[in-house]
Protein backbone atom coordinates (compact mmCIF):
# COMPACT_ATOMS: atom_id res chain seq x y z
CA UNK A 1 0.00 0.00 0.00
CA UNK A 2 1.91 3.41 -0.84
CA UNK A 3 2.50 5.87 1.73
CA UNK A 4 -0.73 8.57 2.23
CA UNK A 5 0.13 11.61 0.98
CA UNK A 6 1.66 14.17 2.85
CA UNK A 7 -0.78 17.24 4.05
CA UNK A 8 -1.74 20.18 2.24
CA UNK A 9 -0.11 23.19 2.93
CA UNK A 10 -2.32 25.78 4.30
CA UNK A 11 -5.21 22.81 4.98
CA UNK A 12 -7.24 23.81 8.23
CA UNK A 13 -8.51 20.76 9.36
CA UNK A 14 -11.69 19.72 11.11
CA UNK A 15 -13.20 17.65 13.70
CA UNK A 16 -17.06 17.10 13.66
CA UNK A 17 -17.01 20.33 11.64
CA UNK A 18 -14.77 22.38 14.16
CA UNK A 19 -11.39 23.76 13.21
CA UNK A 20 -8.96 22.04 15.01
CA UNK A 21 -6.30 25.14 15.88
CA UNK A 22 -3.37 25.93 13.74
CA UNK A 23 -2.94 25.99 9.78
CA UNK A 24 -0.94 22.90 8.64
CA UNK A 25 2.64 24.38 7.31
CA UNK A 26 5.18 23.29 4.40
CA UNK A 27 6.94 20.42 5.70
CA UNK A 28 10.10 21.96 5.89
CA UNK A 29 8.74 24.03 8.84
CA UNK A 30 7.35 21.05 11.01
CA UNK A 31 8.29 20.75 14.21
CA UNK A 32 9.35 17.75 16.32
CA UNK A 33 7.02 17.82 19.65
CA UNK A 34 7.22 14.22 20.94
CA UNK A 35 9.08 13.65 24.39
CA UNK A 36 9.19 10.21 23.47
CA UNK A 37 10.45 9.27 26.91
CA UNK A 38 9.95 11.44 30.10
CA UNK A 39 13.51 11.46 31.91
CA UNK A 40 14.42 10.49 35.81
CA UNK A 41 13.85 13.31 37.83
CA UNK A 42 12.44 16.77 37.89
CA UNK A 43 11.98 18.20 34.05
CA UNK A 44 14.03 21.10 33.27
CA UNK A 45 11.52 23.37 31.27
CA UNK A 46 14.01 25.67 29.57
CA UNK A 47 16.08 22.65 28.57
CA UNK A 48 12.82 20.84 27.67
CA UNK A 49 11.43 24.22 25.57
CA UNK A 50 14.97 26.03 24.72
CA UNK A 51 13.95 28.96 26.81
CA UNK A 52 12.45 30.37 29.69
CA UNK A 53 8.62 31.05 29.53
CA UNK A 54 5.37 30.27 31.66
CA UNK A 55 4.61 26.36 31.66
CA UNK A 56 1.38 24.85 31.20
CA UNK A 57 0.53 21.33 31.60
CA UNK A 58 -2.38 19.80 29.98
CA UNK A 59 -3.55 16.52 32.00
CA UNK A 60 -5.62 13.61 29.96
CA UNK A 61 -5.01 16.11 26.78
CA UNK A 62 -6.67 13.07 24.34
CA UNK A 63 -5.82 14.22 20.30
CA UNK A 64 -4.67 17.23 21.64
CA UNK A 65 -6.95 20.06 20.34
CA UNK A 66 -7.15 21.44 23.99
CA UNK A 67 -3.25 22.27 24.23
CA UNK A 68 -3.17 22.80 20.41
CA UNK A 69 -5.61 25.76 21.37
CA UNK A 70 -3.80 26.93 23.83
CA UNK A 71 -0.15 26.79 22.66
CA UNK A 72 -1.76 28.35 19.18
CA UNK A 73 -3.51 31.80 21.48
CA UNK A 74 -0.43 31.83 23.92
CA UNK A 75 2.86 31.70 22.08
CA UNK A 76 4.25 33.23 25.04
CA UNK A 77 3.72 30.25 27.03
CA UNK A 78 5.27 26.50 27.07
CA UNK A 79 2.83 23.60 26.67
CA UNK A 80 3.05 20.15 27.72
CA UNK A 81 0.22 17.62 27.07
CA UNK A 82 0.64 14.34 28.62
CA UNK A 83 -1.98 11.22 28.37
CA UNK A 84 -1.83 7.58 29.34
CA UNK A 85 -3.18 6.09 25.97
CA UNK A 86 -0.04 6.36 23.04
CA UNK A 87 -2.50 6.29 20.20
CA UNK A 88 -4.09 9.80 20.92
CA UNK A 89 -0.40 11.31 21.69
CA UNK A 90 0.54 10.38 18.23
CA UNK A 91 -2.75 12.13 16.80
CA UNK A 92 -1.20 14.98 19.31
CA UNK A 93 1.98 15.08 18.49
CA UNK A 94 1.57 14.49 14.44
CA UNK A 95 -0.59 17.67 14.57
CA UNK A 96 1.76 19.89 16.20
CA UNK A 97 4.26 19.09 14.52
CA UNK A 98 2.53 19.91 11.45
CA UNK A 99 1.50 23.16 12.93
CA UNK A 100 5.16 23.88 13.54
CA UNK A 101 4.37 24.83 17.16
CA UNK A 102 7.65 25.01 18.80
CA UNK A 103 6.31 25.65 22.69
CA UNK A 104 4.43 22.44 22.89
CA UNK A 105 5.83 18.79 23.72
CA UNK A 106 3.53 15.52 24.13
CA UNK A 107 4.13 12.79 26.32
CA UNK A 108 2.76 9.03 27.49
CA UNK A 109 2.23 9.49 31.03
CA UNK A 110 -0.09 10.04 34.12
CA UNK A 111 -1.10 13.00 35.71
CA UNK A 112 -0.11 11.54 39.38
CA UNK A 113 3.25 10.19 37.75
CA UNK A 114 4.16 13.50 36.47
CA UNK A 115 3.33 15.79 39.06
CA UNK A 116 5.03 13.36 42.16
CA UNK A 117 8.16 12.98 40.13
CA UNK A 118 8.91 15.32 36.98
CA UNK A 119 7.50 18.39 38.51
CA UNK A 120 9.30 20.92 40.34
CA UNK A 121 7.66 23.01 43.61
CA UNK A 122 6.10 26.32 41.96
CA UNK A 123 7.14 25.72 38.79
CA UNK A 124 4.23 25.59 36.34
CA UNK A 125 1.88 28.50 35.29
CA UNK A 126 -1.61 26.64 34.45
CA UNK A 127 -2.68 23.04 35.23
CA UNK A 128 -5.50 22.03 32.94
CA UNK A 129 -7.62 18.77 33.33
CA UNK A 130 -10.46 18.41 31.22
CA UNK A 131 -13.10 15.47 31.41
CA UNK A 132 -10.93 13.13 33.23
CA UNK A 133 -12.28 9.73 33.28
CA UNK A 134 -15.05 8.76 35.93
CA UNK A 135 -14.90 5.16 36.07
CA UNK A 136 -18.36 3.75 36.12
CA UNK A 137 -17.47 0.43 38.02
CA UNK A 138 -17.69 0.65 41.65
CA UNK A 139 -14.32 -1.37 41.50
CA UNK A 140 -12.82 0.99 39.79
CA UNK A 141 -13.19 4.48 42.19
CA UNK A 142 -9.66 3.70 43.16
CA UNK A 143 -8.45 4.84 39.79
CA UNK A 144 -10.59 8.53 39.24
CA UNK A 145 -7.66 10.68 39.19
CA UNK A 146 -9.32 13.98 40.91
CA UNK A 147 -8.36 13.31 44.28
CA UNK A 148 -7.68 15.11 47.44
CA UNK A 149 -4.36 13.98 47.13
CA UNK A 150 -3.52 14.78 43.42
CA UNK A 151 -4.67 18.69 43.96
CA UNK A 152 -2.11 18.57 46.85
CA UNK A 153 0.64 17.74 43.81
CA UNK A 154 -1.10 20.11 41.32
CA UNK A 155 -1.16 23.02 44.18
CA UNK A 156 2.45 22.48 45.14
CA UNK A 157 3.13 22.40 41.64
CA UNK A 158 1.61 25.74 40.66
CA UNK A 159 3.55 28.89 40.90
CA UNK A 160 2.07 31.44 43.27
CA UNK A 161 -1.36 32.60 41.95
CA UNK A 162 -0.85 29.89 39.89
CA UNK A 163 -4.27 28.61 38.24
CA UNK A 164 -5.97 25.21 37.94
CA UNK A 165 -8.81 24.68 34.63
CA UNK A 166 -11.36 22.09 35.40
CA UNK A 167 -14.26 20.28 33.51
CA UNK A 168 -16.57 17.79 32.75
CA UNK A 169 -19.86 16.45 31.70
CA UNK A 170 -20.40 13.82 34.88
CA UNK A 171 -22.76 15.36 37.00
CA UNK A 172 -20.98 13.45 39.94
CA UNK A 173 -17.58 14.31 39.31
CA UNK A 174 -18.63 18.11 39.19
CA UNK A 175 -20.27 17.30 42.39
CA UNK A 176 -17.14 16.12 44.17
CA UNK A 177 -14.92 18.84 42.70
CA UNK A 178 -16.63 21.27 43.54
CA UNK A 179 -16.59 19.96 47.67
CA UNK A 180 -13.04 18.99 47.38
CA UNK A 181 -11.32 22.15 44.93
CA UNK A 182 -11.94 24.99 47.55
CA UNK A 183 -9.69 23.11 50.15
CA UNK A 184 -6.92 24.10 48.08
CA UNK A 185 -7.98 27.11 45.44
CA UNK A 186 -9.69 29.81 45.17
CA UNK A 187 -12.78 28.64 43.45
CA UNK A 188 -14.57 29.73 40.44
CA UNK A 189 -17.59 28.23 38.63
CA UNK A 190 -17.72 29.19 34.77
CA UNK A 191 -20.86 29.42 33.59
CA UNK A 192 -21.51 29.49 29.80
CA UNK A 193 -19.13 28.00 27.37
CA UNK A 194 -15.46 29.02 26.79
CA UNK A 195 -15.43 32.81 25.28
CA UNK A 196 -12.49 31.89 23.20
CA UNK A 197 -14.14 27.93 21.82
CA UNK A 198 -17.70 28.14 22.49
CA UNK A 199 -17.85 25.08 19.74
CA UNK A 200 -15.72 23.33 22.37
CA UNK A 201 -11.89 23.38 23.52
CA UNK A 202 -11.91 18.96 23.84
CA UNK A 203 -13.19 16.39 21.66
CA UNK A 204 -15.44 15.18 24.23
CA UNK A 205 -17.00 18.51 24.88
CA UNK A 206 -17.68 19.01 21.52
CA UNK A 207 -19.66 15.86 21.46
CA UNK A 208 -21.25 16.36 25.11
CA UNK A 209 -22.63 19.81 23.58
CA UNK A 210 -23.79 18.23 20.30
CA UNK A 211 -25.89 15.82 22.35
CA UNK A 212 -26.89 18.76 24.48
CA UNK A 213 -25.34 17.70 27.79
CA UNK A 214 -24.67 19.58 30.63
CA UNK A 215 -20.66 20.59 30.52
CA UNK A 216 -19.44 22.17 33.94
CA UNK A 217 -15.86 24.28 34.03
CA UNK A 218 -14.31 25.86 36.53
CA UNK A 219 -10.85 27.35 37.69
CA UNK A 220 -8.93 27.86 40.76
CA UNK A 221 -6.15 29.94 42.10
CA UNK A 222 -3.80 28.75 44.18
CA UNK A 223 -4.32 29.39 47.78
CA UNK A 224 -1.26 31.31 48.71
CA UNK A 225 0.07 30.70 52.66
CA UNK A 226 -1.01 27.03 52.29
CA UNK A 227 2.52 25.53 53.67
CA UNK A 228 2.56 21.53 53.24
CA UNK A 229 2.01 20.24 56.54
CA UNK A 230 -1.15 22.33 56.18
CA UNK A 231 -1.96 20.99 53.13
CA UNK A 232 -1.02 17.17 53.61
CA UNK A 233 -3.61 18.15 57.00
CA UNK A 234 -6.12 19.35 54.63
CA UNK A 235 -5.87 16.61 52.27
CA UNK A 236 -5.79 13.69 54.71
CA UNK A 237 -9.32 15.44 56.15
CA UNK A 238 -11.40 15.04 52.38
CA UNK A 239 -13.32 12.27 51.66
CA UNK A 240 -12.16 10.01 48.79
CA UNK A 241 -14.15 10.57 45.10
CA UNK A 242 -16.70 8.38 45.72
CA UNK A 243 -20.04 9.11 43.84
CA UNK A 244 -22.51 7.85 41.36
CA UNK A 245 -20.92 8.46 37.54
CA UNK A 246 -24.26 7.62 36.07
CA UNK A 247 -23.56 4.71 33.50
CA UNK A 248 -26.02 6.42 31.03
CA UNK A 249 -23.18 8.27 30.22
CA UNK A 250 -21.09 5.36 29.26
CA UNK A 251 -22.32 5.41 25.67
CA UNK A 252 -20.71 8.87 24.96
CA UNK A 253 -17.10 7.54 25.97
CA UNK A 254 -17.86 4.59 23.08
CA UNK A 255 -18.78 7.11 20.82
CA UNK A 256 -15.51 9.03 21.59
CA UNK A 257 -13.48 6.11 21.41
CA UNK A 258 -14.53 5.71 17.70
Amino acid sequence: MPPAPAPRPGLIEREFGVPIPGVILEQTQWARTALKQVPVGILDWPALFGRSAPVVIDIGCGNGRSTLHSAVAHPQADHLGIDILPVVIRYATRRANQRGLTNVRFAVIGGRELLAEHVASHSVAEIHCYHPQPFYNPRETGRRLITPEFLLLVHRALSPGGLLYLQTDNPGYWKYMQSVVPTFFEWEELPGRWPDAPQGKTRREIMALAKRLPVFRGKGRARPGLGEAEALARAASLPPPVFNADRRLRALDREERE
